[in-house]
């Protein structure tokens, strides 16, 4: 028996996935190409999956090593850097890297000591917008805009290749880190839900029916700001001063 995998970098995580042979064909374009993190989101059939077993075919040490997850919070709470695999960048302000750009940066990343994640959506209907958003960028593939669905595994595939390449360069692009860790997801969605909490609280988001947006439109002002730990903990600060302090909210106060 194969010793367990361990989780490197970049991780590709699944989003709601349909169907096992899909996941099944993953693990094993993964493998080929030398990625084995693999995650998944909420798997619409049981887990562990026999369909999924059946197609991997010798990549099973992948399957087994998968962290299955029920929410993308859970599954993103430790990733510095997210990637949203999508031809639809759906108006949101995001960069747009192709495959080869996206794999010569995420490899820059990692060295310098990033957790990057690289989403994909459910083979029917892809990510909801607000998955997107979480995205420091989009991933976009060079496909027939005329017919752009691709199917998931060949989707990975394009990308795991892109990666396998970039792996084969002599010289990685320089990633700017400062003395800071990177802010993790998990605690800029701390951050994001405290800054919510009061802007609701202050009836910033009116009308209410435009209170997604404005949500969404404020995350990604953020997340082009790659915050580290350091400055997400500093913004929650201001954010408490600035409602606690003088002039606003008293200690006691409800929602304080």
């Amino acid at each position: 028996m194969p010793p367990p995998i361990e989780e490197t970098w970049p991780a590709v995580c699944l989003l709601r996935p349909q169907m096992g042979e899909n996941i099944g064909a993953v693990a094993r374009v993964l493998l080929n190409f030398g990625l084995v993190s693999l995650r998944l989101v909420a798997p619409r059939d049981r887990w562990p999956n026999p369909k999924a077993e059946q197609v991997a075919v010798g990549a099973d040490t992948v399957l087994k090593a998968a962290r299955v997850e029920w929410s993308v919070e859970e599954a993103l709470s430790d990733a510095t850097l997210v990637l949203a695999a999508t031809a639809r960048p759906r108006g949101l302000e995001k960069p747009v890297w192709g495959p080869r750009e996206a794999a010569s940066k995420l490899r820059a990343a990692i060295a310098a000591g990033e957790r990057p994640v690289v989403m994909f959506g459910p083979e029917a209907s892809g990510m909801e917008t607000d998955e997107v958003a979480r995205a420091d960028a989009i991933l976009t593939l060079p496909v027939n805009p005329g017919f752009a669905s691709l199917n998931l595994a060949n989707a990975v595939a394009v990308f795991a290749y892109a990666y396998a390449e970039a792996r084969q360069e002599t010289d990685a692009p320089v990633w700017f880190q400062g003395d800071n860790p990177p802010a993790t997801q998990e605690e800029l969605d701390g951050l994001f839900a405290h800054l919510e909490a009061e802007l609701e609280h202050g009836r910033f988001f009116h009308p209410m029916d435009k209170a997604p947006l404005m949500k969404r439109n404020l995350r990604s002002m953020f997340m082009r700001a790659r915050l580290t730990q350091q400055e997400a903990q500093t913004m929650r600060g201001v954010i408490k001063a600035l409602t606690i302090g003088r002039g606003g909210r008293k200690k006691g106060d409800e929602g304080a």
